[in-house]
């Protein structure tokens, strides 16, 4: 068998350069949709607004507003369980931002 030069499967030296740059820009895409998905900001409410969390798309948490009708200290557990509430909000729709501009890279490992 003669030796027909090149990588294998790859048919030689351009072809595995194309791959390189196709690999490149998708990486570079990866890292422009991650800045966006870092840049964008979500609100996560509860309790018809008494109760709003501020994140970005990843979950980092900016800010939190909580309305004083939200306040009752005779329950203190009604305001815990709005918090939650209005963090599962946030995190739902963080989670639908990053699927949305994230979910083509999934499993590439780029």
């Amino acid at each position: 068998m003669a030796y027909r030069g090149g990588f294998g499967g790859f048919g030689g030296g351009n072809q595995m350069q194309n791959l390189m740059k196709q690999a490149q820009k998708m990486q570079e895409e990866m890292q422009k949709a991650q800045a966006e998905v870092e840049e964008t900001i979500v609100e996560g409410t509860a309790g018809g607004g008494l109760v709003k969390v501020t994140m970005n798309a990843k979950k980092v948490v900016c800010g939190i507003e909580i309305k004083p009708d939200a306040i009752d200290m005779d329950d203190i557990s009604m305001l815990e369980d709005l918090l939650v509430a209005a963090l599962n909000d946030g995190y739902s729709k963080a989670d639908k931002i990053c699927a949305e501009k994230l979910g083509a890279f999934n499993g590439l490992g780029l």
